[in-house]
């Protein structure tokens, strides 16, 4: 028999909607389950209202509460990550087209009613930039959707609106806004997901919960639709203290800014791609070769490497031990005990010529701290004849 560690991992969606997509999720640890959940909520990109300037408010609420309400308001977002740039990456003053959509309301009542304002009256404003302060050209704007940045549901009859203020004869509000890029772990604003359902082990045989009851916990604590999936326990069956779970169900509600669809497969690249970060830091610490060398560009250690970040003659990092070519010129650490004439850094053992950090054994110009028999340091010595710093 197969052991649910050697099965793939399954997908099977149960209900698709515009707004929701209901689905199960087998044949995964606890903690990938529950990851995925989380970068669903907090690590996907999404526009959302960031700056108001508010150019007049004679309503009952004050401007603070008016900017909180348009943060709020969900915007099209589809396609964030690649139709919209950071506005902290972008090299532009302080918003251009590229990292920012402008949007404008002004609405007025000159009758004797009360008139609603919505997140319908925002309307796309473009000529609040400034062209001469725009920043480095990209194609952004060219795999933007048509709505892109514009309130969820606009023009749309079926899809209400949302409530920004009433106002009565006389009042008015208008405000300039814009709209930027960012992450829910910045502020709950920028979230695609109104909720996210995870549950497993709707019977707890695992015990994972312990139910607060008054009398009978079965009659006080139903079972959710999940549990139609799963058989439940019997009463003389025994405990398995290693059993795991293996079978997750999700309902996941987007606010409209993105698709249900989206919000998974964007959730899913995303921890694809923290994932392999961590690898590949770890691989790192473990072969610093990969991190000075192949994955910076450079070539084999002890090779006339040209790319940087290479053990080479003019290496950005570190000489290597013993290099073939002696590394007589890098330009950050020298290492032992390879004569490292020239070493921008720390020189080690026999770097008789001035390294310009630390030199350390027999260094006699070290640059900065020379240690035993560094007769003319210009840090500290020790012990140093002619240290010009501090001797010890």
């Amino acid at each position: 028999m197969q052991s649910s560690a050697d099965l793939e991992p399954t997908v099977r969606i149960r209900e698709l909607k515009k707004d929701r997509v209901n689905f199960v999720l087998e044949n995964v640890d606890l903690a990938f389950a529950n990851s995925l959940r989380r970068v669903m909520m907090a690590d996907l990109p999404t526009v959302a209202i960031d700056t108001v300037e508010v150019v007049s408010n004679t309503t009952v609420l004050p401007d603070e509460f008016i900017a909180h309400r348009l943060g709020m308001i969900p915007l099209v977002s589809t396609n964030c990550d690649e139709a919209i740039r950071n506005n902290r990456d972008c090299t532009c003053e302080s918003a251009c087209e590229f990292c920012a959509i402008p949007l404008s309301l002004s609405v007025a009542c000159s009758d004797n009613r009360t008139l609603n304002i919505t997140s319908d009256h925002l309307q796309y404003d473009p000529a609040v930039f400034d062209q001469s302060e725009r920043g480095a050209e990209g194609d952004e704007t060219a795999k933007r959707i048509e709505n892109f940045g514009h309130p969820v549901g606009k023009n749309d009859p079926s899809v209400p609106p949302v409530l920004i203020c009433k106002i009565r004869k006389g009042q008015e509000l208008k405000v300039k806004c814009l709209a930027k890029r960012g992450l829910a772990k910045e502020h709950a604003k920028w979230s695609p997901c109104s909720a996210v359902a995870f549950e497993y082990d709707p019977h707890n045989k695992l015990r994972h919960t312990t139910y607060w009851y008054e009398t009978d916990s079965r009659a006080e604590w139903p079972l959710s639709d999940n549990a139609r999936e799963e058989e439940p326990p019997r009463d003389d069956e025994p405990f398995d203290f290693n059993a795991k779970p293996q079978r997750f169900y999700f309902e996941v509600e987007t606010d409209g800014s993105l698709g249900p669809q989206e919000v998974v497969m964007k959730g899913l690249q995303e921890l694809q791609r923290k994932l392999a970060n961590l690898v590949l830091n770890a691989k790192a610490e473990q072969e610093p070769e990969l991190a000075n060398g192949v994955l910076s560009g450079g070539g084999d250690p002890g090779t006339n490497a040209s790319g940087p970040g290479a053990w080479s003659v003019t290496a950005g990092g570190w000489g290597a031990s013993s290099a073939a070519d002696g590394s007589p010129a890098a330009a950050g650490w020298g290492g032992s005990p390879a004569v490292t004439a020239a070493a921008g850094g720390w020189g080690t053992s026999a770097s008789p010529a001035g390294s310009g950090g630390w030199g350390t054994g027999a260094s006699p110009n070290a640059g900065g701290w020379g240690t035993s028999a560094s007769p003319a340091a210009r840090g500290w010595g020790s012990p140093s004849q002619q240290a010009s710093g501090w001797n010890v």
